[in-house]
């Protein structure tokens, strides 16, 4: 019979407690918020939100819009993440490192701002790319509108592309070419032998990258807000946004309303993701018989398609990061030229500088990043802990809990926890926005660090443990020193997500709680487009900042271990 440590079934009731409550407390608030007449009427039941919500004559094409947005953004990122792990994987194309890093660019680069760049590049009025067509062909039309759902699908599917590429990407180098080498040699086309052996084997991985780019879309609020809203182009993100942000009294029990069938969709797209990702035996190809991956020869087309990977690379991280410098030290949008780099100074930059409110928001979002970060990671080491080691009906709960966190979409979970809040001390300020931050991100921390615990053998507990080791001692010299790729994985993923935050903070925030996104988003608001390209440069270099040291601490740290 298996003896667990002392205190490690109390202790895993205790976690499942604690994140039961992190991630049950918003859905519950939600849906009591759902049936109030408002957010100091909680007792006073009533169906009069769900039926204003659902008999609005909007809501019919915004359901439309956003089942065109979800469906368009998850194939175009798995699409394109599937191509891109065929080259990398499957063909001779020169430069494979450059594909291990352009897939995972756009999680460097906070998404609001990468919706701003583009705004910057192609909207119709004074977008660069559109002016300088103007000059360029003595135009007075605009070639490009961003504003409209092909553009948002775009941008959408950009910034969901490391989803899609970290899911297929390994399926497809585990995958026995011999299979597709039969095919061919029995007469098959390359076509035929891509959908009828490649595509069938490969179902579950584009599955579930297909179903997981569908819950992070649905849950998308920068995109549809910096480039729907514009061209009035709204889905259920930004509708809810609209009834907790426009008018004179803010209705949150609407928003709960239509927020409750937005989280039941995310939640039901996670379960199917689980499901797909379950069953990936009945697909293995590659047993002990000498596995190797073929590589197929490209040929003369070899440098045009690594250009178009080249084009892909300006597109997702060189174009968005210089037009947010370029914008930044010009007084309004112009085509790049000698009279506009004569213009270019550092207005913006001291405006940003020189601004209470950005700096009070910079300083938040600092503080959010570092503390809420590195108390996200303690727990969710302690949560990958119970998981992996105390096999118990407890911890099955708690990874389901952990597992069913990935499907809150910010804005939503924001609402319910603004019904919980609104009743605590905790109201307006940091703390609620540091628990919002975790709940929601928690699967961030406790996914690589449960890899961790996964490739470290309970021999080498069990050894301390005979030696008279304590559990505390064990875990502190002997587990957490092998652990330090996993916390470092664990930190910089909840940093970067804490530090780019928008959706969950847009409601929770409140005057003395800005933090960057909202900062960035309030400056777009007023078309103040310098200082949102200077202060975005500033969110940039912190996250890459705090990456770098994070990465440097952990080499340290491990070669002391």
């Amino acid at each position: 019979m298996k003896v667990l440590p002392p205190g490690t079934r109390i202790s895993g009731v205790i976690l499942a407690l604690l994140v039961g409550a992190l991630t049950a407390t918003p859905i519950i608030m939600l849906l009591i918020g759902s049936f109030s007449k408002g957010l100091t009427a909680t007792g006073a039941f009533t169906l009069e939100k769900y039926i204003k919500a659902y008999s609005n004559p909007a809501l019919p094409r915004i359901l439309l819009n956003t089942l065109i947005f979800v469906l368009g953004s998850a194939a175009f990122a798995s699409l394109l993440a599937f191509t891109l792990a065929y080259l990398n994987v499957r063909t001779d194309i020169p430069f494979k490192g450059l594909f291990n890093v352009i897939p995972v660019i756009p999680m460097m680069v906070p998404h609001i701002l990468f919706a701003v760049s583009w705004m910057l590049l192609l909207n119709p009025s004074n977008g660069i790319v559109n002016l300088s067509i103007r000059t360029l062909f003595h135009t007075h039309g605009s070639l490009f509108n961003i504003y409209t759902l092909p553009g948002m699908i775009f941008v959408e599917g950009l910034l969901d592309l490391p989803i899609a590429y970290l899911i297929i990407a390994p399926a497809m180098a585990s995958f026995d070419p011999s299979l597709e080498e039969a095919s061919r040699i029995s007469g098959a086309s390359g076509w035929r032998t891509l959908r009828r052996i490649t595509l069938p084997v490969l179902k579950p991985a584009l599955l579930a990258s297909f179903t997981l780019v569908l819950v992070r879309s649905l849950a998308a609020f920068a995109v549809p807000t910096m480039i729907g809203m514009p061209g009035r182009v709204y889905v259920l993100s930004t509708h809810i946004y609209r009834l907790i942000s426009t008018g004179y009294a803010t209705d949150y029990g609407e928003a709960a309303a239509v927020g409750v069938i937005v989280l039941a969709t995310s939640i039901t797209f996670i379960f199917v993701y689980r499901k797909l990702t379950s069953e990936t035996e009945k697909y293995v190809t590659v047993s002990g018989k000498g596995y190797r991956p073929a590589v197929i020869g490209l040929g003369k087309y070899k440098y045009p398609i690594l250009g178009i990977v080249g084009i892909l690379l300006l597109f997702m991280i060189v174009l968005p990061v210089l037009t947010l410098l370029y914008t930044s030290l010009l007084p309004y949008s112009m085509v790049p030229s000698a009279r506009a780099f004569s213009m270019m100074n550092l207005n913006n930059w001291r405006t940003v500088f020189h601004d209470p409110i950005s700096i009070r928001a910079l300083k938040n979002s600092v503080f959010l990043g570092i503390v809420g970060a590195t108390l996200g990671v303690l727990l969710s080491a302690l949560i990958a802990y119970t998981v992996v080691r105390v096999k118990s009906v407890t911890s099955a709960i708690l990874e389901t809990s952990v597992f069913l966190s990935f499907s809150f979409p910010g804005l939503v979970i924001g609402v319910g926890f603004m019904w919980f809040f609104v009743r605590t001390p905790l109201y307006a300020t940091l703390a609620a926005l540091l628990i919002g931050y975790i709940a929601t991100y928690l699967p961030y921390g406790v996914r690589p660090l449960t890899s961790a615990f996964v490739q470290i053998h309970k021999d080498l507990e069990d050894s301390s443990r005979v030696c008279g080791a304590s559990f505390l001692y064990t875990l502190r010299r002997v587990i957490a020193p092998l652990l330090i790729p996993g916390f470092v994985s664990a930190w910089i993923l909840m940093v970067t997500m804490f530090l780019r935050e928008l959706s969950l903070s847009v409601v929770l925030s409140r005057p003395g709680t800005e933090v960057l996104a909202v900062r960035i988003l309030n400056f777009a608001d007023d078309s103040l487009w310098g200082q949102v390209s200077a202060l975005g440069i500033v969110m940039i270099l912190i996250s890459s900042t705090l990456v770098l040291m994070a990465n440097l601490t952990g080499q340290w740290a491990s070669r002391k271990r």
